[in-house]
């Protein structure tokens, strides 16, 4: 089921979205779109045929504080595809010594024949943010998803640094009701010091991310092939590397720039988009703004 809302106190400002696209002829359509507190999105664009939609999901105060809890549902129906993104980076502020937790959770649900990809831009963490991220994706047989997920910890340019404070990201997806990707990342208390420096952990670096996107026959290794290629010509492969995990592929990103994390994920779901579902790239227009 998707996220339901909660029970605020006075200290809280929640919001929610619920989202459901269904195919309706050769037209892929946003059939239902309910909001609660500021969560909106923009009407969809069509840049690439009626069949798959872009959309926008947008939260105007462009920050996550203490008490603050966002809940994203997202249904794609049998046959029906969308790429979802965000105009912005999310933004994890300072949290409050008395109420400290922030929360964001996304739920994504795909119909059998169904595509989802999802492409929030990246998470900036501030200095003592407490924060818990969740991220659910259900799929049907037959049914494909690309998704990626870039966190900054703290604002190096301007010599802030992620030094104390809690991240705690749980993502999870399940493919005809098994989980087959689980990944959990956590930074708290008295470790947030080491593990941000040390060699098992973050070895310095301020971003991480990951790449995601599936299901493929079993044996793809020319795939991962290619899409190693791609880091090597990059220049990237201190920083970057793909795996296949079981009928996925995962890449993952551990250097010192958002954008070309970015810029990766992006080259790497140009590649892999033809193969899984027959159809080119077409980047949202957000992102050459």
């Amino acid at each position: 089921m998707a996220p339901t809302g909660t029970s605020p106190t006075q200290t809280t400002w929640p919001a929610s979205i619920a989202l459901e696209f269904e195919r309706k002829g050769d037209k892929t359509q946003l059939t239902r779109s309910r909001h609660h507190g500021p969560l909106y999105i923009q009407k969809p664009f069509y840049p690439e045929g009626l069949d798959h939609p872009h959309a926008y999901i947008l939260h105007p105060p462009g920050g996550i504080v203490s008490g603050d809890c966002l809940q994203i549902g997202v249904k794609v129906g049998p046959d029906a595809g969308a790429l979802i993104t965000t105009p912005g980076a999310a933004r994890i502020y300072r949290a409050r010594d008395l109420q400290p937790r922030q929360r964001q959770q996304i739920f994504l649900e795909v119909a059998a024949g169904g595509v989802i990809e999802w492409f929030p831009l990246e998470t900036i963490v501030y200095n003592k943010a407490c924060v818990e991220l969740d991220t659910t994706i259900d799929l049907a047989e037959d049914s494909h998803f690309f998704g990626w997920e870039i966190s900054c910890f703290g604002l190096p340019a301007s010599g802030e640094y992620f030094t104390t404070g809690r991240f705690r990201q749980n993502y999870m997806l399940r493919y005809k009701g098994v989980p087959v990707f689980i990944d959990r990342f956590v930074l708290e208390g008295d470790d947030v010091k080491t593990l941000m420096g040390s060699t098992a952990g973050l070895r310095g670096h301020p971003v991480s991310g990951f790449f995601l996107c599936g299901p493929f026959p079993l044996r793809s290794e020319d795939l991962v092939q290619v899409l190693r290629d791609r880091v090597t010509a990059m220049g990237l492969n201190p920083v970057a590397a793909v795996t296949q995990v079981g009928h996925f592929c995962v890449g993952r990103y551990l250097g010192c720039s958002a954008e070309q994390a970015k810029s990766l994920f992006a080259q790497w779901w140009t590649l892999s988009r033809p193969r899984l579902i027959k159809r080119k790239a077409c980047a949202p227009r957000i992102w050459l703004t």
